[in-house]
């Protein structure tokens, strides 16, 4: 294998600004649309273009992906010396891209011209063979190609663009795909074989079905070059070895620099873990490791039995029954109404309502919100009418709304936090929420939160004065997140949402001084979502381990904004989610997130809400 970083005419990576020259779906690739030939015009250095195997990590300029995407070469070709700068060379790149991810699903909706952040060529290199045919004499196989190239799915992309560097009919080439047929419009094999698993295109199955050890004994072969799903390459690497034959297996993984300096895209070796970016992605195949892959919760297995499924998006909690797990969040979604117009509020599981206090409270002074990459920092101050207020005009607006109306309860003292809770008990609102975890004033909120003893404390003199469901709404910033939520439970919480925003602080720079008067503020928006998750996932398995009749739900709540984040929480133990910066974003998130639980669910056979809550645990 070569590597890039010497100087023996291997290439030298660069990162530029290419130009999209073309953009669209591939013609055989089934189904539509999910393949594409993306073509990027590049200026640089000759040494900057790319050797057969070698891939540059891609990201669409105007894209809000964080990373690139490690794209392989299909096919690279440069055209002539540039004319503003003759050291430089102009030259285009092929790459085949399988959408399946926000990343690759950016760049596949980019359109002529448009520019591509691109960092390459990166990795090693294909190793030439050390000849094509087999010239012993007396050897029946002489005049049989001695190179046997393997590509399956999108891996046809890379071993397609090193056959082109080989002489035409000097090898065999096995394409396998699902579905259909692409990629190989290029190649000049001796033999082109092509396998679907339907059976649409060549032979009918997999692999297997056109090759194995006694067949590449047969042909002779004496090399192999693959890439593609990791089975498949796994496959390639045993039916070598039982052959004989040597093999070089192009590996992929999750990669974030491409450089070899984060050590995030390891593959597991003989001789220990090795970076695809840097030691691969080419390998020698007698020295990977290929582990079986974990299997699928069983839950998941078991599911997969249900056919035609009709999913059950209800959840209960206590007794309150929600038609599906989708809330909107507390200081996000006003009183439910604010929204009605925009888009079908009745759809939604439940709405909390703004943070009610006893009195009325005007908030906090100053700039009150801030955008950061992948978040929002709030400092509202609890601003609400007051809870007398709340009962005479928002609420009955509320319970004319289909979903379950929860009040938000918060307060600055216990007395005002117990008086409050009076009044809504003689409401009909159908449950509390009790926040104990807001971060934007000065006495009560989070401060009941921070300690296992205040957070029992409150919890138990609420309980004390109403029989109505009570979820007791928790921070982040506590030092034992866990041991407040049982102690809360201990206490007679019938749930816990979990969790309010983070704390942060943020720097006009211009004037060198907080953005906020009270210099801290709330931190939410899908950059908290992972430590929300762990957060959720560590009280959950905590309230798995007591008695039954002492467990509890949980609603998660922390950068929801796809239905794939709600799964997560759900899976991590929640019963529910509540959804709230995003809908500042996209006010239909909501609707969106329970259309996709709905087909998500149908799709893998589940029949409720609770047959994968916790299969994570």
């Amino acid at each position: 294998m070569s590597d890039t970083k010497d100087c023996q005419g291997n290439t030298i990576p660069v990162y530029a600004k290419g130009t999209v020259a073309s953009c669209g779906t591939v013609s055989g690739a089934v189904p539509e649309n999910i393949v594409y030939s993306l073509k990027v015009n590049l200026t640089a250095k000759e040494k900057s273009f790319p050797k057969p195997g070698q891939f540059y990590m891609l990201r669409a300029t105007k894209g809000k992906t964080l990373l690139g995407r490690p794209i392989s070469v299909f096919h690279s070709e440069i055209s002539k010396p540039n004319k503003e700068n003759q050291k430089l060379s102009d030259g285009q790149i092929e790459f085949l891209i399988l959408k399946k991810g926000k990343g690759t699903e950016e760049l596949c909706s980019l359109e002529k011209a448009d520019k591509v952040d691109i960092l390459g060529p990166l990795g090693n290199i294909f190793p030439k063979p050390k000849s094509a045919k087999a010239k012993k004499a007396g050897d029946k196989n002489s005049s049989k190609p001695k190179i046997c190239i393997i590509g399956g799915g999108i891996g046809v992309a890379p071993v397609a663009g090193f056959a082109e560097s080989l002489e035409p009919k000097s090898y065999d080439f096995y394409a396998c795909f699902k579905s259909g047929k692409y990629g190989v419009k290029n190649i000049k094999a001796s033999k082109l074989v092509v396998t679907t698993d339907d059976g649409s295109v060549g032979i009918k199955g997999m692999l297997p079905d056109a090759l194995d050890a006694a067949k590449i004994k047969a042909a002779g072969y004496s090399v192999i070059y693959a890439c593609g799903p990791t089975p498949m390459l796994a496959y390639v690497k045993k039916i070598a070895e039982e052959a004989g034959v040597k093999c070089w297996l192009s590996m992929e993984s999750k990669m974030a620099c491409g450089m070899g300096v984060c050590l995030g895209c390891t593959i597991e070796t003989t001789e220990g873990y090795k970076r695809c970016c840097k030691d691969g992605p080419v390998f020698d195949g007698t020295k990977l490791i290929f582990n079986k892959p974990s299997a699928p919760s069983p839950r998941v297995i078991e599911a997969r039995k249900n056919k035609k499924v009709k999913p059950d998006l209800s959840v209960k909690i206590k007794d309150v029954v929600f038609p599906n797990p989708v809330i909107g969040s507390s200081g996000t979604f006003g009183f439910g109404v604010e929204y009605k117009d925009v888009f079908d509020v009745n759809k939604l599981g439940g709405i909390s309502s703004k943070g009610l206090t006893l009195e009325p409270r005007q908030g906090n002074s100053g700039i009150r919100i801030w955008e950061t990459p992948s978040g929002l920092m709030n400092s509202i101050g609890l601003q609400n009418p007051g809870i007398p207020h709340f009962i005479e005009h928002e609420l009955p607006a509320m319970l004319k709304l289909k979903p379950v109306t929860i009040a938000n309860l918060s307060g600055s003292t216990l007395e005002s936090y117990v008086e409050g809770a009076k009044l809504l008990d003689k409401t009909k609102v159908p449950v509390i929420e009790l926040n104990i975890s807001c971060p934007n004033v000065s006495a009560g909120g989070a401060a009941f939160g921070m300690s296992c003893s205040t957070a029992g404390e409150i919890t138990k003199a609420i309980r004390a004065v109403t029989k109505k469901p009570l979820i007791v709404k928790l921070t982040p910033q506590a030092s034992d997140v866990v041991g407040v939520a049982l102690a809360c439970i201990e206490a007679g919480a019938d749930g816990i949402s979990l969790c309010n925003s983070f704390q942060g602080v943020a720097i006009d720079i211009e004037k060198g001084r907080p953005v906020f008067d009270k210099v801290k503020a709330g931190f939410g928006g899908p950059a908290v979502r992972p430590i929300a998750v762990r957060l959720v996932y560590e009280v959950c398995s905590a309230i798995a381990k007591l008695p039954k009749e002492k467990q509890v739900p949980v609603i998660g709540i922390g950068g929801v904004a796809t239905w794939e984040d709600a799964v997560e929480f759900i899976m991590a133990g929640a019963t529910a989610v509540q959804v709230g910066t995003n809908t500042f974003a996209n006010p239909n998130t909501m609707v969106e997130i329970v259309d996709g639980l709905k087909s998500f669910m149908a799709r893998k056979g589940f029949k409720t809400i609770e047959d994968f809550r916790g299969c994570a645990l």
